[in-house]
């Protein structure tokens, strides 16, 4: 191995930089000031004031007082992660995400080194082969008619049509997909949608779902009241035990709950899990 020698005069200087992840130590890093050191060398190198790079970081969306830069310079503070890429981007600085060894060039070897860099670059010889990204598809059934979203309307559970979706669309949780009609659920669920539904028989207080009540399907948001004194009786079990009277809730406020009674023929369907646009 060659022998080290200590740099002198004008002859070459150690960069500093990051350690091989194999004996990276976080601590260490802090204590010696790693990051701080290395962000003020690259900005003398590159002949930025700090109030020129305060300006840079703010066009990377980093808004940032002279006196932080100091601070991160000095290892008083270290920038966060959004900080620190973009820290990297505007200082030209690669190493640092892949752990390289020092290296051992002086400014003018790395002004070489970047102009070697942008030779490779322009020659388009070396350009990184391109993953194209494929779309997988599935089909999942759709509710031939829609589900309303205002005063109610027929949700015939055995009329379903398969339609194909993206998969990243479809949440691995649901079983079907119903369409959305009416206005009462805005501004979260709109006329047309497709809102995927999670088969389920019963729903907690403030939880989305669709519901068949009397025949006509609903969509709405779950929850529970206090039943009123007239109708107290009509919630009361054979053991005596007085139950919650059930509400359907609209987020647009121009429709009012719509109650549930113990005559009604009512069930949950499902919970709403997200909507397809």
């Amino acid at each position: 191995m060659p022998s080290e020698k200590k740099s002198r005069g004008t002859g070459p200087a150690k960069i500093v930089s990051f350690r091989p992840n194999a004996v990276w130590n976080a601590a260490e890093e802090r204590t010696g000031n790693i990051i701080g050191q290395r962000l003020s060398m690259e900005r003398k190198r590159r002949g930025l004031t700090l109030e020129a790079l305060r300006e840079l970081l703010q066009n990377h969306g980093v808004e940032i007082q002279i006196q932080g830069l100091n601070k991160w310079e000095k290892g008083l503070t270290v920038p966060n992660a959004y900080q620190f890429i973009a820290l990297c981007r505007i200082l030209g600085i690669e190493d640092c995400m892949v752990g390289m060894e020092p290296v051992l060039l002086n400014d003018t070897g790395l002004r070489k080194l970047d102009e070697y860099k942008m030779d490779l670059i322009a020659s388009g010889r070396y350009r990184p082969t391109s993953e194209r990204y494929t779309e997988t598809y599935i089909e999942m059934p759709i509710s031939t008619l829609a589900v309303s979203a205002g005063v109610g309307e027929f949700l015939d559970e055995g009329g379903f049509e398969m339609i194909r979706f993206p998969k990243s669309a479809v949440p691995g949780n649901a079983d079907f997909g119903v369409r959305v009609n009416g206005d009462s659920m805005e501004p979260v669920y709109h006329d047309g949608q497709i809102v995927w539904v999670e088969k389920r028989d019963t729903l907690q207080p403030g939880e989305v779902g669709v519901f068949i009540c009397n025949g006509e399907g609903y969509l709405k948001v779950y929850d529970q009241q206090e039943p009123s004194e007239e109708s107290k009786d009509d919630y009361v079990d054979s053991y005596g035990i007085l139950h919650q009277q059930v509400i359907l809730v609209s987020y647009n406020k121009l429709y009012s709950p719509k109650q549930i009674s113990p005559s009604d023929t009512f069930f949950v369907v499902g919970r709403v899990i997200s909507s397809f646009n």
